[in-house]
């Protein structure tokens, strides 16, 4: 996906920092992950890069706000993002 692709799925279905999303890769098996707006956030987006807490992390996360649990990666892997919810529909 390309960055606009991106940034229209955060603009009308979910909220970075908040919304749980589903990842779908074109390569490699799905992830359920949470969007992070850190310092360098500006910087990772205009490459394309996306700093993603995965779900085995999240309790953690939640407790520590640690960003150094997330890891990046590269929007031109992801082949569909969806809403928590809607991956249940």
């Amino acid at each position: 996906m390309n960055i606009e692709d991106i940034e229209k799925f955060f603009e009308k279905k979910a909220i970075i920092n908040e919304d749980y999303v589903k990842i779908t890769f074109k390569q490699r098996e799905a992830i359920y992950g949470l969007f992070l707006k850190d310092a360098d956030y500006g910087y990772l987006k205009a490459k394309n890069f996306w700093r993603i807490v995965p779900q085995s992390q999240l309790e953690a996360y939640k407790t520590t706000k640690n960003p150094n649990l997330a890891r990046v990666f590269n929007g031109a892997e992801f082949s569909k993002l969806a809403t928590y919810e809607e991956s249940f529909n």
